[in-house]
């Protein structure tokens, strides 16, 4: 199938999604996709260059997955889209392996569920989040289709099936990284302020819509709105999970700050030049995240895989976690 009729037929699919289970809107996600393709330097991975259209049509892809009708995909698929950190300020450091953090989340609910109903009922994994494993999981299959355009082009093989498998993880890590610079993803208060509101912040749950989409739209954001913001590669050396959740904490610093501007007018003025700036800092933040996790992952397909001994899911492994089967990262 063409890559444009693919965008479409994307775009078309998403377009009967309902609204509340969009994030950042497709005109954010898309914008954040193709701002961080086209800052990709000349060392990096230019080949999706070739592919920007379909990734940036079908920036949104994740979203579908995660209909009602659809509930084992959207089981699996809901936590990956937040990172409610108020809801584990309990657990310190963050686990380097989904499934640890997914069993010390319910042996927290399995503590206070009596004690603390209410809170034990938002203390489970769709309240909680997977969003920064969602995005590393991605990273690492990208690495792994990096190697494949590599040793495609090192032999004189054609490289598409390998560059479009890359297409396609690229549109699952630029969703989950679009998200995570939403600062309403990475909080409890993604959908209307909870808890004590000293403040008066407003608890209607449409403020999560009307900033990420109805304002992005009605400022008509693009990608060259950002791309003069984005600025040179980093994110070259040290540990890219850190990393992620350095993103997702900065990003969600600003959670308060989204709620002090939609109380000043509520989002009615298109032309409000402070949230302009927060959405361009935002997107902007995405893309040049995304960017970067794009050009280490092909800096670090260059390597050969890695022998790790004794293998994560041994037994003889000193870090083996019998409640996963496996090591963490």
């Amino acid at each position: 199938m063409r890559p444009a009729l693919l965008a479409t037929i994307t775009a078309f699919a998403v377009s009967w999604m309902p609204s509340s289970a969009l994030a950042w809107g497709g005109t954010a996600h898309a914008v954040v996709d193709r701002a961080a393709i086209e800052a990709i330097p000349d060392d990096g991975p230019v080949f999706l260059r070739r592919h920007v259209d379909y990734i940036a049509g079908s920036a949104s892809l994740p979203d579908a997955w995660r209909g009602s009708s659809e509930n084992f995909s959207k089981i699996e698929e809901d936590p990956n889209h937040g990172w409610f950190r108020e809801q584990f300020t309990f657990l310190k450091p963050i686990p380097r392996s989904r499934y640890e953090f997914v069993i010390a989340v319910f042996k927290r609910h399995e503590k206070i569920k009596r004690s603390d109903p209410a809170t034990a009922a938002r203390t489970n994994v769709r309240w909680t989040g997977t969003l920064p494993y969602a995005a590393i999981e991605a990273y690492d299959r990208i690495v792994v289709c990096m190697r494949d355009v590599r040793a495609a082009q090192a032999t004189g093989k054609n490289p598409a099936f390998a560059e479009q498998h890359c297409a396609f993880d690229v549109i699952r890590l630029g969703h989950y990284i679009g998200d995570g610079a939403q600062p309403l993803h990475d909080s409890v208060n993604s959908d209307g302020w909870r808890g004590p509101n000293p403040k008066g912040y407003t608890t209607d749950r449409s403020i999560h819509g009307r900033f990420e989409s109805g304002f992005v739209d009605g400022m008509k954001l693009t990608a060259s709105d950002i791309a003069p913001r984005i600025g040179a590669p980093g994110h070259r050396e040290g540990d890219m999970f850190d990393a992620v959740l350095a993103f997702l904490n900065d990003a969600g610093d600003k959670m308060e700050r989204v709620y002090s501007l939609e109380k000043r007018n509520g989002f009615a003025d298109f032309a409000d030049k402070d949230v302009r700036a927060l959405i361009y800092t935002q997107t902007t933040a995405g893309a040049a995240m995304l960017r970067d996790m794009l050009c280490r992952a092909w800096t670090e397909s260059a390597n050969a895989p890695a022998e790790v001994h004794p293998s994560p899911i041994d037994f003889a492994n000193p870090r083996f976690n019998s409640e996963t089967g496996s090591a963490p990262d």
